[in-house]
């Protein structure tokens, strides 16, 4: 292992970490492509815009069972991780970790609050470097606290909803079914030009950086950061556990995931999607998520040890090598397909539609981060965060 007080090398990671780093970022675009594509509110109710009948409806069906929540539960679990490898081989080395570690951070915020501002409003950086500004003051606790600490934080957004839920004439119901007038402004924001869209992206991003982050976006953020960080002290994250343990995970994690999510589909069904169930319905899918991620987790790291160097294995990594640089990549190639800056097609592509628009990215992501690797040690926006980190210019060419 390198010595060097600089990154890691590319020799030095772990390839099935790397593996599900890139499958979480190519899967968090299937939930992503609805709020690059259709009013945000459609998070909440799928049913305020679009067609919701038909084949539109079983590919939403499908990407709420399997994708909703689970692919940035996984990939908030690889972030925690992350604290946990960067700050131990930083002190491997005799280095300042927290300093370092904070300043790469608080770059980490600059990056996302221009992403956030110029580009998207649901920009999850930001909240990211805020959490974890203070998650890895933590990274030194016994795992058993840090899992047990992390399932205490997801908790309260869960808790606040439900508290909301039981108070008498409780409204919920703006949000629910938000004004047809409010949809349509929003529709032709975003078909405009990037000055128009100002003004909702900004207020947008203001909400969910403020109230969104204090009421929900901490806690759930910060409880999954502390889940990684003991999955991967507990050598789950790391791939050191058996092929047994691995499967159990991904049959506990399948088992308990979907029969909390179908159960909530259920729920709300029954309820004709009433807005008195709206609060309820959303916390099976909340729980659901991450025990899906777990399964997911399993699967991939079973499968990176059954072909270490498959293709499959080698372009999933390759994804998560330059996870950084892709996810911003994810946002210029959605906002130019859909905003009026581009293809104007905001409002106008259906839900199946939209599953091939994803495919169509994902193998350009896949294609351009094989091949970038070739001849690069880094991805350019992974390269760029580096030097900023340490303030020296590190080598990019491989």
């Amino acid at each position: 292992m390198s010595d060097s007080p600089g990154p890691t090398p590319p020799e030095d990671r772990i390839v099935a970490l790397d593996a599900l780093r890139g499958f979480a970022l190519l899967g968090i675009l299937l939930i992503n492509i609805w709020v690059f594509s259709m009013p945000e509110d459609v998070l909440f109710n799928p049913n305020i815009y679009g067609d919701f009948t038909g084949a539109n409806y079983y590919a939403w069906l499908l990407t709420h069972v399997f994708a909703e929540g689970k692919f940035i539960a996984l990939f908030t679990m690889l972030f925690g991780a992350g604290i946990v490898l960067f700050t131990a081989s930083k002190e491997r080395k005799g280095q300042d970790a927290r300093t370092l570690y904070y300043r790469r951070t608080l770059w980490l915020i600059v990056i996302g609050l221009a992403h956030a501002y110029l580009l998207w409003f649901g920009d999850i950086l930001v909240a990211y470097g805020l959490s974890a500004l203070w998650v890895v003051t933590l990274r030194h606790w016994e795992a058993s606290k840090q899992l047990l600490a992390g399932v205490g934080l997801l908790a309260v957004p869960s808790g606040l909803e439900l508290l909301v839920a039981l108070q008498p004439g409780a409204d919920i119901a703006a949000q629910w079914n938000p004004p047809r007038s409010a949809i349509q402004a929003e529709i032709e924001t975003y078909r405009s030009g990037w000055f128009a869209q100002l003004e909702h992206r900004v207020p947008a991003a203001v909400q969910r950086q403020t109230s969104g982050f204090v009421s929900y976006s901490f806690w759930r953020i910060s409880g999954l950061m502390l889940v990684g960080m003991a999955l991967f002290r507990l050598e789950i994250l790391s791939g050191g556990r058996s092929t047994a343990f691995y499967r159990r995970l991904v049959v506990g994690g399948a088992l308990g995931g979907l029969s909390l999510i179908l159960a909530g589909v259920a729920v709300i069904t029954a309820a004709d999607w009433s807005a008195d169930a709206a609060l309820y319905w959303r916390q099976f899918n909340y729980w659901g998520a991450p025990l899906l991620a777990c399964a997911y987790l399993g699967l991939v790291f079973l499968y990176a040890d059954w072909r270490p160097d498959g293709p499959v294995t080698r372009a999933l990594a390759a994804v998560g090598r330059t996870a950084f640089s892709n996810y911003l990549f994810q946002t210029v190639i959605a906002t130019s397909i859909f905003y009026g800056h581009g293809l104007g097609l905001f409002g106008r592509v259906d839900r199946v539609e939209l599953l091939g628009i994803v495919l169509l990215v994902w193998m350009i992501q896949v294609l351009l981060s094989v091949i970038w690797l070739r001849y690069f040690r880094f991805g350019p926006v992974e390269w760029v965060w580096r030097v900023l980190t340490y303030r020296r210019r590190e080598p990019l060419r491989s």
